[in-house]
């Protein structure tokens, strides 16, 4: 049995050396050959349809036609992100694979109790692509018009509005918790799993508030069928200039813009990060993509790679605090 138990650590040690070694041989050729020579896979960490998809899909296709290489979009929904982050992980860092996620990258370290990836030492910055404004949404039928208003209507009647998120621990539900703590207000939350959903019982009225990014509701807002009362951002969306900030309207101080950034897995090669923020940053900066992207309530950025690194840590920190103000978990 000794000499069985010590073959198989052998036999272990020789994988686990050759997986290391074929990782190295990736990367080398990673660095010494023309890239891309090949199509490149965008994991995206939400399912289609939604803010990040929508980006996902435009900078695909001008990475693609700048570079003449096919750029997959692979939607991996799952665990709040946490499953497309995982894959992205654990993926070769040859930058054939990277990863447009949103903030949910660095906010579900406070959220789950371990998590299948390090936030901040298993991905290489990339860019900072875009901000995406949060609005908060009303039915028509709820009294108050504007934030002063739900705010007195809040004190009024503590726990009594509801407030649906996308679930414990998204963007929309995370800026309406950040929102209700700095009010002072009591408002019960409603989460769903599916965003059709969502946006079905607001429209609806089986439920009065909701937080979700722009570019899903912007049609039902200039339609008259949802009422914004704010934006999360710290200055007002150009889809929606005459809806304030939430901090003008009632609470200084507030931002809770949601963000997505592009990243790759840890070790990708220096020259292929730089190589792809100088495209990124050249494609957010063309008028087109500009106009595109703000008619559905996002700014474009474009970030250096550190500058995002900072950006993630710093975050990182802003939410853990919310979230623990808020006791949301998700295990």
């Amino acid at each position: 049995m000794r000499g069985c138990y010590v073959t198989m650590n052998r036999n272990f040690y020789h994988i686990t050396c050759c997986v290391a070694a074929f990782a190295a041989v990736a990367t080398v050729q990673a660095q010494t050959q023309p890239y891309p020579t090949r199509p490149i896979r965008l994991v995206v960490s939400f399912a289609a349809g939604g803010g990040v998809d929508l980006v996902a899909r435009l900078i695909g296709q001008k990475l693609s036609e700048a570079w003449s290489q096919q750029v997959v979009i692979d939607n991996r929904p799952g665990a709040g992100g946490n499953v497309s982050a995982e894959l992205v992980a654990k993926s070769l860092p040859d930058g054939y694979t990277i990863y447009l996620s949103s903030a949910s990258v660095v906010v579900n370290a406070s959220l789950y109790k371990t998590l299948p990836y390090d936030p901040l030492k298993d991905f290489a910055p990339v860019t900072l692509l875009v901000n995406a404004h949060n609005v908060l949404v009303s039915h028509p039928s709820l009294p108050a018009k504007n934030i002063r208003e739900l705010i007195a209507l809040a004190k009024k009647k503590p726990g009594q509005i509801n407030y649906a998120s996308t679930g414990s621990g998204s963007s929309g539900h995370l800026a309406m918790e950040l929102f209700r703590s700095m009010a002072g207000i009591e408002l019960t939350h409603i989460p769903y799993k599916v965003i059709g959903q969502t946006t079905a019982d607001l429209l609806s009225g089986q439920v009065s508030l909701w937080f979700p990014t722009m570019p899903g509701v912007l049609q039902h807002i200039k339609g008259g069928r949802m009422t914004a009362l704010g934006v999360s951002g710290s200055r007002r969306a150009p889809a929606l200039p005459n809806v304030p900030t939430i901090a003008e309207a009632g609470v200084p101080g507030y931002d809770a813009s949601t963000w997505y950034p592009l990243l790759a897995p840890a070790g990708t090669p220096t020259a292929i990060v730089d190589k792809m923020n100088a495209q990124m940053v050249a494609i957010l900066a063309s008028a087109d993509v500009r106009e595109k992207l703000q008619a559905q309530g996002i700014e474009p950025v474009g970030s250096t790679p550190a500058q995002l690194g900072a950006h993630l840590k710093s975050e990182m920190v802003k939410w853990e605090k919310v979230v623990r103000l808020s006791g949301a978990k998700v295990d």
